[in-house]
């Protein structure tokens, strides 16, 4: 079998509102959970109860992501300033 070579360089990573998607879907499996508790009698008649904790999970599961993005968006931006600073008056300069 022979090996596979890319044809082409792969794009730059898409970096768009992370922290924003990440709250919206955690939101978004919470209020899953919240409108299926009432019913998990019926959920629980059919053996279907994972749907309900499911959407538990991934609400807890997106905590963590919300966490874990802000963290990541704080050290992308102390990075950045950092390199900015250490351009100095250099870089400035040259953006005039």
């Amino acid at each position: 079998m022979a090996k596979w070579t890319p044809k082409h360089e792969a794009p730059e990573p898409l970096e768009g509102p992370v922290v924003a998607t990440i709250t919206g879907g955690t939101i978004l499996w919470f209020v899953l959970f919240l409108v299926q508790v009432p019913f998990y009698g019926w959920f629980d008649d059919r053996d279907l109860t994972w749907w309900v904790w499911t959407c538990l999970a991934g609400a807890g599961l997106g905590l963590i992501g919300i966490w874990y993005v802000r963290k990541r968006d704080a050290a992308i931006k102390r990075h950045a300033a950092a390199h900015a600073a250490e351009a100095g008056p250099e870089g400035a300069r040259g953006a005039e």
